[in-house]
């Protein structure tokens, strides 16, 4: 077979005048073959055109099972689908009829071909600005102190611009999805005209016909709150939002390259905000302007957020029982006394809950991961408690309440001046103050009390009282809470100017004389008047000390 060098070698011989029977005889080929080469438009051996259909010698009698094979495996998951070595040692395998004999190479070629033949193809999408943004979860390990652990990242990204956000979110249930996208449009301070999902459950709760899809109440709230059209992608057609896609190779390769090392959630979110802005600085392959530059070309074209934030959580009525829980998600939650036996409002958020009863927050915890589990707050319990001394001892929500070494020294005092019951009431009547005080001021007021050697309830709870009180003055210190005697400097009375001032008398000169000599000024004699009883009350005041001015 001649090659492109042969052609140049005849061609350029040719051309320098040696004839084509001289080259047919030198190069040991045909006349016919040195014409075509020299007539040849391209200069260079034509390539091997296949003229009919291919022949299969062996494999022929097998190929409507290979082709129904593949046929059925367009509705097998996807990593329960045949390879060709799997159809291969199926075809060999066969039982009761004509067993095939060919090599794995040619059932190789043809799965290969086939495959090809039925590969999905594309059209690029261009995208106008502040349109479309798509969102999608990520997965990386993290090491935190206690190990390392795979946790769930969010990723939001703009289609036309690259710019992209993420957060680390607790779980991919519907409140956290709510909290990152609320998280995302106020990171980007814009909101798109279209956003763009899979199909989770959490966002999605059917697949209807098409694009139509039954959306959560939740999400649908969020939509209409900023005014975007919720879209998602057709069933397993994960690259109809590409984008996303991309920014999750992004997140596992570039930032979660190497394992990240953090000390908690707060912190690995702090490095995912600053990756993100980092990327608004970076120019994209086949681009002249960075990510930050188009984006805010795209900024300028998307919806404005509302003037309100979104409560991005999902709200569930509950019953109070007697024990003064809600049972959500399979756990505990307490709530105060007042409210058992009561229906309330759960809100759900994605690190916390709020139990709302009459439009107004009652209790607030933070979310159980374990199932199973309760959460109760001892100040709940607190009014019970005085009805129910016993539980101090033997309810789990009592003995495992870390309070400061103080209380537990208090209770034994009380225990040993009042006696095991008379001590253990008055220690909880103290706990009870809790309700109304911080453990820092309780603590405080036992300090004083303990120096004072006064151990009862109703001295605590006054020294208590008196720290709140004092708490907003500036300067304020224990040293207010001690017993302070104001002095006061009161003159001798004088009972003849008293008489004098009764009988309205003037006073004689031995009288005034004495007057004088207690230090008081009086006028002289003949010219005293009756003194009006308010002046008595305005001298009362300034002192004690009787003025009588003429």
């Amino acid at each position: 077979m001649l090659t492109v060098y042969d052609y140049l070698m005849i061609r350029t011989a040719h051309a320098q005048g040696e004839s084509i029977r001289a080259l047919a005889q030198r190069l040991g080929r045909a006349q016919k073959t040195i014409r075509k080469v020299i007539a040849s438009e391209s200069g260079e051996p034509e390539r091997y055109i296949r003229a009919g259909p291919v022949f299969y010698p062996k494999l022929g009698k097998f190929i409507a099972r290979i082709e129904q094979i593949l046929e059925d495996d367009k509705t097998a998951p996807v990593k329960q689908r045949h390879t060709a070595m799997q159809i291969y040692r199926r075809l060999v395998a066969l039982e009761g009829q004509e067993v095939y004999t060919g090599g794995y190479d040619q059932v190789r070629r043809y799965v290969q071909r086939h495959r090809r033949r039925e590969r999905e193809t594309y059209v690029p999408l261009t995208y106008e600005p502040g349109v479309r943004m798509e969102c999608d979860f990520g997965h990386i390990h993290v090491d935190y102190p206690a190990g390392r652990k795979m946790v769930s990242v969010l990723v939001a990204v703009w289609s036309q611009s690259q710019a992209f956000f993420l957060i680390k979110l607790p779980h991919e249930r519907t409140e956290s999805v709510l909290a990152g996208i609320v998280a995302a449009l106020e990171f980007f301070g814009c909101s798109p005209r279209e956003l763009w999902w899979d199909n989770p459950k959490t966002v999605a709760w059917a697949i209807l016909r098409g694009r139509e899809r039954s959306l959560n109440p939740h999400f649908a709230a969020l939509a209409s709150h900023y005014r975007f059209e919720p879209l998602f992608c057709m069933p397993a057609k994960g690259q109809e939002k590409s984008d996303a896609e991309r920014s999750v190779y992004a997140l596992q390769r570039r930032f979660g390259t190497p394992v990240p090392v953090v000390k908690d959630d707060a912190e690995l979110n702090a490095y995912l905000r600053k990756f993100s802005q980092t990327e608004m600085t970076r120019t994209v392959a086949g681009r002249s302007r960075m990510i930050g530059e188009e984006f805010a070309q795209e900024k300028d074209l998307a919806l404005a957020l509302p003037a309100h934030g979104f409560d991005a959580c999902v709200s569930r009525v509950a019953m109070v029982d007697k024990y003064q829980t809600v049972r959500v998600e399979c756990c505990r939650y307490s709530v105060p006394r007042e409210y058992a036996f009561q229906s309330v409002t759960v809100k759900l958020y994605a690190a916390h809950l709020q139990v709302v009863h009459g439009g107004k927050v009652v209790a607030e915890h933070p979310r159980i991961e374990q199932p199973e589990a309760s959460r109760l707050e001892p100040l709940h319990y607190l009014p019970t408690l005085l009805r129910k001394p016993a539980t101090l001892d033997h309810a789990n929500v009592f003995t495992a309440w870390e309070l400061p070494p103080s209380f537990q020294q208090l209770r034994q005092t009380l225990e040993h001046v009042h006696g095991p019951r008379a001590g253990t009431r008055q220690y909880i009547r103290v706990l009870q103050l809790l309700m109304r005080h911080p453990v820092e001021r309780l603590a405080r007021a036992l300090a004083v009390c303990e120096r004072q050697q006064t151990f009862t309830a109703e001295i605590i709870a006054e020294k208590a009282a008196m720290l709140a009180a004092t708490a907003a003055l500036p300067g304020a210190s224990l040293a207010l809470l001690a017993p302070t005697i104001p002095q006061v400097n009161v003159l001798p009375p004088d009972l003849r100017r008293f008489d004098q001032l009764l009988s309205g008398y003037p006073l004689t000169e031995p009288q005034a004389q004495g007057v004088q000599n207690h230090g008081h000024l009086c006028p002289t004699p003949g010219d005293a008047a009756p003194v009006p009883s308010q002046d008595l009350a305005i001298t009362h005041d300034a002192g004690g000390v009787c003025q009588a001015v003429a």
